[in-house]
């Protein structure tokens, strides 16, 4: 008997936080992925911390394949694995970019928009913004790389990314981070680099260091 693999398009429904000022328009939307095992509250207290005082619309988007992590009760999620990649990659591209749409129509509102990646959250935020059509789009990556199938001429859509790396991460090496360093130079990216003391984890200085590189991002939408 032969076994011949296929595969079939389904809908599923995705899961997102939103959190936007009262009364007002936004000037900056961040838009939040986390890491694996992670879920969109934990990506959310990260954004919150960092926005605080800045008049943003905060989105953390949830990846779609959920678990339970170990032999608890807490939802986690993934973004992808290595099976059926391209088909992955594109469908949470397509997921990404309605909940950011929807999300602004419902505001009647176009920002710049941040999208802030951490571990495996860093290879959605990339895609996202490269492909995103609200524009003008910056990256915020901590602890995850830039995807292999990103060309030059899509980086040059990026108003700037900013590249977090822990000296003793595991993960994501000193040789990756340089590298993904000169491949964002190299298509004229405007990048801000950020070292620390730490392993895979998101940095508590990321909440004085991202308004910075907002503002200098989106000068028009972010005043000192």
């Amino acid at each position: 008997m032969q076994v011949i693999e296929r595969t079939i398009e389904a809908t599923t429904h995705g899961r997102y936080l939103a959190a936007s000022p009262e009364g007002a328009s936004p000037s900056v939307a961040i838009v939040g992925f986390h890491g694996y095992g992670e879920n969109a509250e934990m990506q959310m207290e990260r954004l919150h911390s960092m926005a605080r005082g800045l008049n943003c619309l905060l989105l953390s988007i949830q990846g779609l394949h959920r678990f339970y992590r170990g032999s608890s009760n807490e939802v986690a999620a993934s973004w992808m694995t290595r099976q059926d990649r391209e088909l992955a990659i594109a469908d949470n591209i397509s997921y990404v970019a309605r909940v950011v749409e929807s999300a602004l129509a419902e505001r009647n509102a176009k920002p710049p928009v941040l999208f802030a990646g951490f571990s495996q959250g860093v290879s959605m935020a990339f895609r996202a913004a490269v492909t995103s059509r609200v524009q003008p789009a910056a990256v915020a990556a901590v602890g995850g790389d830039l995807p292999p199938e990103i060309q030059p001429e899509m980086l040059k859509r990026l108003s700037g990314a900013m590249l977090c790396h822990g000296v003793s991460d595991p993960y994501y090496s000193n040789e990756k981070f340089r590298d993904d360093e000169a491949r964002l130079n190299g298509a004229g990216v405007k990048v801000r680099l950020f070292e620390f003391g730490g392993g895979h984890v998101w940095p508590p200085d990321l909440d004085e260091l991202v308004p910075r590189f907002m503002r200098d991002c989106f000068p028009d939408a972010i005043a000192d």
